[in-house]
């Protein structure tokens, strides 16, 4: 079975879905989605979204806060890209409807909350759940679009390249999609295709994100050819709720950027200890503080207490939270909120460039998915859902620049030589030693040593689940431990590469950071760049 579209995009958050909007008043577009079509990491953003929106902010102040959040690593033209271009993001998002928590007095009309790492308030947010009234207004209008085509419950198997068919340097043609409910591949040819498939978070143990997080976006670009960069750069929300009943529940920044202290169990506050911008500290810093004091003193978790502030005033703020910590039992108008750590977001990805093109003709990535070089070695808060935004308009840009044809004809996905599969344990086992080896090993704080245990079970995990894959017929859970796999490959691969500490990624071996600040590029074999490009090869000082 096939279908053919201008456009493929694989991922319905919000880099996928405003995409989308830009581009089908012109072309036909079909939005490729693992389960519900609001079921994405942009839908449980809760901080808001960073632009200059106030003339007591400037364009270099921003700029600045995201290259010292990022250990300097940030691409210096991605991120005056991005920050140039956050107020027309949020323009557009207004003009859409999406209701940002309003403040007469305030410039734009806007409240403006400040998170950690930010030397001005320019978040501009919905309550605490920024993420799910942008993704509720988006997805209201992609489900009306007559050109978009929405296929839920679908997750990709792989992309179509031309090489790899016979057809030599015609770049990605699509891709084959699994209809998960119907049990069957479908083949999609696209004359472009965008990866829009979010972070990796489900590679580790404990994580902010939702179930659908994966890799599967970075696993086919690297499969395709298309380089990756800064993998080691994973990073730990500070504060995810520790709860028994509560699954990957996240406390927002902005607790901490509108007062909220942390402190241990006996009510003791360390922040000022570790960094004198103490709970506003960028989230790498408080990240480390929390392990830090949790395995000196040998507790679960640590307290973020916000409970000083005027009960009326928390629950207007920060109603979500307020709501959900009720319903466990934790008042947070009269006691602090217990917290730990949790695998957050990808800084890292498929590198591309400003037109978020990958290395492969036709192959487009956005989001969390993409390496732009905006994060750098460490993502600054509420950054994330304006990159979807602006690096979407970019793309949208781009793929309407091009001449049109009509996509050909491409061979059907072959099932000739698997079987249906005998012991799905195998699948839940190593997706459990998986998530297992990399939350031990590959964590906060590393070490060579623990680095090298990781790569090593994860190869030896590698060629069981391929062996599987040659045999069995694929299924979602196959697909995605398939692209786990080679997800926390890349993320070793470059940890183990650098050899300094820098933002996210600390080492006990290395502690210091180099005077040379390089990005860890990492090439497949055989690669083949779309154009020269310097992006990757500069070293910044």
């Amino acid at each position: 079975m096939q279908k053919k579209y201008d456009v493929l995009i694989l991922g319905s958050g919000t880099a996928g879905q405003s995409l989308a909007l830009r581009l089908a008043d012109h072309q036909r577009v079909a939005l490729v989605t693992k389960r519900e079509l609001a079921d994405s990491a942009s839908a449980w953003a809760q901080g808001g979204i960073a632009a200059v929106l106030d003339t007591t902010d400037s364009i270099e102040a921003h700029i600045q806060d995201t290259f010292t959040a990022g250990a300097y690593l940030c691409d210096p033209a991605a991120t005056r890209f991005v920050v140039e271009n956050g107020r027309r993001a949020i323009e557009w998002l207004i003009n859409r409807g999406v209701p940002f928590t309003r403040e007469d007095q305030s410039e734009l009309g806007y409240h403006l909350t400040r998170e950690g790492g930010h030397s001005h308030r320019r978040i501009i947010h919905a309550a605490d759940a920024t993420g799910a009234a942008v993704q509720a207004t988006l997805s209201e209008e992609v489900r009306r679009h007559p050109n978009i085509d929405i296929y839920e419950h679908h997750i990709a198997v792989d992309l179509i390249i031309g090489d790899k068919i016979g057809r030599p340097g015609e770049g990605c043609l699509g891709a084959y999609v699994l209809d998960i409910k119907q049990d069957r591949v479908i083949t999609f040819g696209a004359r472009n295709t965008v990866l829009a498939t979010g972070g990796t978070g489900k590679v580790y143990l404990y994580t902010t994100n939702p179930d659908v997080a994966t890799g599967d976006g970075i696993a086919m670009a690297w499969r395709a050819g298309c380089r990756v960069a800064d993998m080691e750069f994973i990073q730990f929300h500070p504060t995810c709720l520790y709860h028994p009943q509560a699954k990957s529940f996240l406390i927002s920044e902005a607790v901490r950027g509108e007062g909220g202290l942390l402190r241990l169990p006996d009510g003791t506050r360390f922040m000022p200890e570790h960094d004198p911008r103490a709970e506003l500290a960028p989230r790498d810093v408080v990240a480390r503080a929390i392990d830090f004091e949790m395995k000196k003193h040998g507790v679960d978790c640590v307290y973020l207490d916000i409970s000083h502030k005027p009960a009326a005033w928390l629950r207007d703020h920060f109603p979500n939270i307020h709501a959900r910590c009720l319903e466990l039992g934790i008042d947070i108008t009269r006691e602090p909120i217990p917290v730990v750590p949790a695998a957050h977001y990808t800084c890292g990805g498929i590198v591309t460039d400003l037109a978020a093109r990958t290395d492969v003709d036709g192959l487009y990535a956005v989001g969390e998915s993409a390496c732009t070089g905006l994060h750098g070695a460490n993502r600054l808060a509420s950054n994330s859902l304006l990159e979807c935004l602006v690096f979407g308009e970019a793309a949208a840009q781009d793929i309407l620049s091009k001449a049109s044809h009509e996509p050909l004809p491409l061979p059907d996905w072959d099932e000739s030589r698997v079987t249906d599969a005998d012991e799905e344990v195998v699948i839940s086992h190593n997706w459990a030693e998986l998530r297992r080896a990399m939350w031990d090993y590959v964590g906060i704080v590393r070490t060579t040593k623990r680095l090298q245990r990781a790569q090593h079970r994860i190869r030896l995990l590698a060629r069981e689940i391929h062996e599987f894959y040659s045999h069995f017929r694929v299924s979602n859970n196959l697909i995605e431990l398939r692209n786990l796999v080679v997800t926390a490959d890349l993320i070793v691969r470059c940890a183990l590469q650098r050899k300094e500490s820098r933002g996210l990624h600390y080492s006990r071996d290395y502690p210091d950071s180099q005077a040379n600040i390089r990005d860890t590029v990492l090439r497949p074999r055989g690669f083949k760049p779309r154009a020269p490009s310097s992006r990757g090869d500069a070293t910044r000082s």
